[in-house]
Formats: C-alpha cells, structure tokens, sequence
C-alpha cells in the first residue's frame, strides 16, 4: 500500500559556491568553476539521486556593486537549467527571472521551452527587482517604485499564464490524411491589455507537459503575501522563529482560500543553510571558519544594500544602532521582507555590528543550522509539523560538499521518519510538490460560445 502521510519538499537552492559569503575563500569551495556547466549538473545529479523536489537559482539584471569582495556575476539561470535538464531525468528546475525588466512574450517563450525540453520540471520563481543598479542597464533613468512594480508583476503574470494557456491541450491534430495539423478554434488570442502591458497573442507553442510551469515566489512583504496568495503555487520565505514561520504559514494559507484556491495546494517552504558535523562543537568550529574568513567591508555594503542605509562607518564592535532599522524602513522599499528579520535580529539578540554581520553572512537572513544530522533533521521535522512549513529550500554554506553531506546525513533520518520519499512518484515537477495540472482558462470556451 502506498504511503499517503504527508511528505516534505525539499529544493538545493544553488548559489555558485556556497550561500555563506566568505564560502569562495575556503579550501572546501571550486569557486574557479562557477561558469561551468558541468559543475552545476554535477550537483543536480547529487540532489536528484537524493530525490530533491527540484533545484533553484536565485537571479538579478545587474553586477553587485560589491565585486571585489566575492564572487558576483552568474550564468543566466534558464540557460543553465536547459544544460542541467539534458543531464538529468526527474529533478526540477527553478529559475529566478523578474517582471520589472523582462517582457511577458519572451519570458513565456522561455520557460514554456524548458518545460518541453526537461519534459515537465520548469518552475518560475517571480520576482520584482530590487536593485536601483538594473534601471540604467534598461535605458531608464529610475527604478520603479514597490508599489508599481508589483501592480505591473501582476499584470505580467496574468498575461504569461494566459499566453500558455492560449492553446488548449488538443489544439494540435496532427491529421496527415486531411492535412489539418491544429484547430485554430482551439488557440485564442488573449488581447490582455492592462495599465501597465499589451499582450495580444496567442503563443507560438502549445501547452507544456505541465500545462504551464510551477509559479513560485518570494518575499513577505504585505504586497509580497498578497501577490503569494493569488498566484503563487510555491513560496520562498525567510524566518528565524517557529513562531515567525508559524503565522506566515498561516496567513499565506488563509490569503489563498480567499483568492478562492485549495491552500494544500499552496508549498511554503523556508530557507535553511546547515551547518553539519558528526558533533555540534565540531559543527560550531566550521562556522566560524567560515565566519573568520568573512570581509567586514563586504559585509557592510550586503547589510545596507539589505536594508537601504549607509552603514559603512559603524563601529564593527559596537552595537547596532537603534535608530538604524526603523529609519531605514521608512526610507526605501527594498527588500522589505529581509529588512523585517534583520530588525527580529537586532531586537531579540542585540547584537554588535560584526555580531549582525556574521549572523547575515551564513545566508543573508535566512535561517542557519549548526549541529550534528540529527539536531538539522529535527529542526526540519519539528517545523514541518507545527505548521511552519510543508518542506525547505536547502542553502548549503558550501557546495559541493554541503549538499553532499545533507543528502548523505540528513535525508537517510528524514527518510527513516517517514517525511521524506525514498523514490520520485511521478515525473513532473508538479507530481513532486503534489500540485494538480492546470487546465487551460480558454478550454470549451468555443464550443460555449457556439
């Protein structure tokens, strides 16, 4: 009989060498291959073989201001799982790609594609750029206020889903006998005109294995959780606290029901960076080598591109300044949802500024784990079943050999509990998080109207 408990999700999210920002200086890292491609289908294939949900890349249209310091600069995301996809057979394959600086067409065009070419394992995780640096590369003198760009991110998605909805599943006939290849009543152009888009259509490609990709997103601002709540069939979120985590599980579960969609349907799936050793004072001793080859100046320029503030003259071994939080809140609207963790952070440990930038350095906010299999697995297990999350968005400090020990160490004990599975039940990313295929909003809309 076949298992039906409640199973975990769980995504690599792959950041070149590793998420803590001093990993490309430590001899465990190959920061030297980070636009290789065989380097990245090499850690597919290691979560894959673990029977990862799927792998992630985060992405952005601009070089961090920080190069210096660390490694900036990547291969462009969709590109790359195209190249991981021919390498793999079941994982899926997340990409980040913005609505601020991309086209609708296209970006439907190329997610619609890697969910051809992998056969049914694309994901989109949606953002809306941040960054001031993007405008100037895009021929624009500014960058688009929070509340713009999220009225044109909705927008953008309505759009995008329309377009791969536009041919519906039997579209194509391929009749040699009648010489009729697809029904043209059966493909739709979805005249989308909004405030801030004009999309005509219809696509120029038919309904993906998947019907259409995996929508995923990420941020926890008010306008973020009311954009999860509509759209998103994944989510990407950061906490410290199981409280924390406990009431944004709850009111992104809450916020889908009103938008009139099944919640289970809905995976909310945490970040979490592990720190493992075969002891939790061996587990300890790694993290602060890695916190010891950190730049404090690189560290700086990360916590006010974070938080929107100058910090660069704060005193390393001084407090975090009250003030500095609060004001810098009112100031910007970048990374709102980050900027809300930093200041738990601040609140609850008080910490002094190089205390706050090794806490950051880990996983820019997300939430770090150091001890032994056991202590992560429990502190998955534990969140997973007190309503805190329906799986997680693995952030190894290191890779490759991060990822290697978590799959290794942690998911044989996540197996043995019965929360994790020992083999892939179906073929799509979507058979992966348990999400339905969507039917196509223009189906029987014809045969209606005759």
């Amino acid at each position: 009989m076949a298992d039906t408990r409640r199973q975990l999700s769980l995504n690599a999210f792959i950041h070149p060498a590793g998420h803590h920002e001093a990993a490309w200086r430590h001899p465990l890292t190959t920061p030297e291959r980070i636009f290789d491609a065989a380097y990245f289908q090499e850690i597919a294939r290691t979560a894959e073989a673990a029977k990862f949900d799927g792998i992630f890349f985060a992405d952005g249209p601009a070089l961090r201001s920080d190069v210096e310091h660390g490694p900036a600069g990547t291969l462009e995301p969709i590109t790359l799982l195209t190249a991981i996809a021919v390498a793999t057979e079941r994982i899926g394959l997340i990409a980040t790609a913005s609505t601020t600086y991309y086209e609708p067409y296209n970006l439907a065009r190329l997610f619609a594609s890697l969910d051809h070419i992998s056969n049914g394992r694309a994901g989109w995780n949606i953002v809306t750029t941040g960054t001031e640096l993007a405008a100037a590369n895009f021929g624009l003198d500014r960058h688009p206020d929070h509340g713009d760009r999220y009225a044109r991110s909705r927008e953008f998605v309505d759009a995008v889903v329309r377009l791969w909805d536009s041919w519906e599943d039997d579209a194509i006939q391929l009749d040699r006998e009648s010489g009729i290849y697809a029904d043209k009543s059966k493909i739709h152009e979805i005249n989308y005109v909004g405030r801030h888009l004009r999309v005509r259509g219809p696509f120029n490609a038919p309904r993906t294995p998947q019907g259409y990709p995996v929508l995923v997103q990420a941020g926890a601002s008010d306008a973020g959780r009311a954009f999860a709540g509509q759209y998103a069939e994944a989510i990407f979120t950061a906490h410290q606290r199981l409280s924390d985590a406990q009431e944004f599980y709850s009111d992104i579960r809450s916020r889908a029901q009103r938008f009139g969609r099944n919640p289970d349907h809905v995976k909310i799936l945490p970040g979490i960076s592990p720190f493992i050793g075969d002891t939790e004072a061996q587990a300890r001793e790694l993290e602060i080598e890695f916190n010891e080859l950190t730049s404090p100046q690189y560290g700086l320029k990360q916590l006010g591109s974070l938080i929107g503030a100058d910090v660069l003259g704060l005193d390393l071994d001084g407090p975090v300044p009250a003030e500095l939080l609060p004001a810098a809140g009112g100031a910007t609207n970048h990374s709102q949802s980050r900027l809300q963790v930093i200041a738990g952070i601040v609140e609850r440990e008080k910490p002094t500024v190089r205390a706050l930038l090794h806490r950051l350095a880990g996983a820019r906010g997300h939430r770090v784990v150091t001890g032994t299999a056991e202590q992560v697995a429990d502190t998955i297990e534990d969140w997973f079943t007190h309503g805190a999350a329906d799986g997680f968005n693995v952030m190894p400090p290191y890779y490759p050999g991060g990822l290697e020990i978590f799959t290794e160490r942690v998911v044989p004990i996540l197996q043995d509990r019965g929360l994790f599975r020992t083999e892939y039940a179906g073929t799509t990313l979507r058979d992966h998080f348990g999400l339905p295929r969507p039917v196509s909003q223009y189906a029987g809309r014809e045969s209606a109207v005759r």
